[in-house]
């Protein structure tokens, strides 16, 4: 392994798109499965680039949908390749079919998605439903609050991904346009460093060959087809640990360790808020800002949602006396996703008497800011004192 010591580090002024695609182009990439919708068509244009200038060594293939994008890299990852492709909205909604076909069939594949919301009626801003709707396929899914995270979890994806222990594809999801189009400095490892952590794929257990055919995926009958989705599951259930040791590999050679979820100021705090992407900058802002004035607050960003880091969620919340949940996303006729499973997570640990509040919020990239967290705070605490429950707020509703 190489020291971050000995290692050179490049800054770059870059967008969370152009983040995942030197991500991408770091982690030597072998296929790109491109097909365009906003806001993620810089990405697969950057990679295009890359690839022309012979900067990355890789095939692009230019298909007529998603479905074919992700089918494509359903081949690729089967045959022993390393592919990416990314995608948004509905663009992921027509690859749906194909998700679930990733995952059951546990081909390491990584995909991008930029985070937007879905039509009708048409939006091209930011809401979590699209990346959401693949939590039960089977997918690890990853969040990023900002460009250098993008970057870094891209490369650790694969980590993750192609473990023996795991085998399973990765969704790694940002915000549209609050994260995709706004450039910041971004620090870019040596790609001899990025080699030394992420070694040229060993396919395993199987990959297609001409030469010594194999059938995969194939039809299974009733007394089988139950144990192949429990073993997705058990990979699932594996990735924690996976998950957490591959940041704290990534952390001793970047400086920038990651787990599950990430704790700000939550030690002593009685009032937490549980939120992911972007909006998490102004939560630690407003959290800075109370407890100046006195208030305990905290923040939890989600940096996992599958697998579900039930541990560290628990840790970090079961002292607070109140929780809220801000979240681009609603099930509808039931309330926030995000927080309908903190909010039963806390109730089957026995953590009966702390409020807990969905908070419903910048659905289709509405605005919402520091002040409005610092709002949401203040509400908390008042809430607090009226003893446990669980609410559903739809904040800044209009009309």
């Amino acid at each position: 392994m190489i020291s971050l010591r000995r290692s050179k580090v490049m800054k770059l002024l870059l967008t969370s798109n152009y983040a995942a695609a030197y991500g991408a182009k770091l982690a030597r990439v072998e296929i790109v499965a491109a097909y365009p919708i906003t806001p993620q068509t810089q990405v697969v244009e950057k990679l295009a680039e890359f690839i022309e200038g012979e900067e990355l060594k890789a095939t692009m293939i230019r298909v007529e949908s998603e479905h074919s994008a992700m089918a494509a890299c359903i081949g690729a990852a089967a045959a022993g390749a390393r592919p990416f492709t990314a995608t948004s909205s509905q663009g992921l909604l027509y690859m749906y079919e194909m998700i679930w076909w990733a995952a059951g069939a546990r081909l390491p594949i990584v995909m991008g998605v930029v985070t937007r919301a879905i039509a009708p009626p048409w939006s091209i801003w930011s809401d979590h439903a699209d990346i959401l709707s693949i939590r039960d396929s089977g997918w690890i899914i990853i969040f990023s609050e900002s460009a250098q995270e993008v970057l870094d979890n891209i490369i650790q994806a694969y980590r993750i991904a192609e473990h023996k222990e795991v085998l399973l594809p990765v969704a790694v999801g940002w915000d549209a346009f609050t994260s995709s189009h706004t450039a910041e400095p971004v620090s870019l490892p040596e790609q001899e460093l990025v080699d030394s952590f992420l070694p040229p794929r060993t396919p395993e257990p199987f990959v297609l060959d001409v030469n010594e055919p194999i059938s995969h995926g194939n039809l299974t009958y009733p007394d089988e087809y139950m144990e192949f989705r429990f073993l997705i599951n058990e990979g699932l259930e594996r990735a924690r640990k996976v998950i957490r040791e591959v940041g704290k590999e990534y952390g001793k050679l970047t400086g920038r360790e990651y787990g599950l979820i990430e704790e700000y100021k939550c030690g002593d705090a009685d009032v937490i808020l549980v939120t992911l992407g972007s909006m998490a900058g102004d939560v630690k802002d407003a959290v800075d800002i109370l407890r100046k004035e006195g208030y305990h607050a905290g923040l939890v960003k989600l940096r996992c949602l599958r697998p579900f880091p039930r541990e560290a969620l628990l840790n970090a919340l079961r002292e607070a006396r109140a929780v809220g949940i801000v979240e681009r996303s609603f099930s509808m006729g039931r309330g926030g996703i995000i927080a309908t499973e903190i909010n039963s997570l806390l109730r089957e640990s026995g953590v009966n008497d702390v409020v807990t509040v969905s908070y419903i919020a910048g659905l289709g990239g509405r605005e919402i800011g520091v002040n409005d967290f610092i709002n949401i705070f203040k509400s908390l605490f008042k809430k607090m004192e009226r003893g446990s429950g669980f609410e559903v707020v739809w904040y800044g509703l209009r009309g």
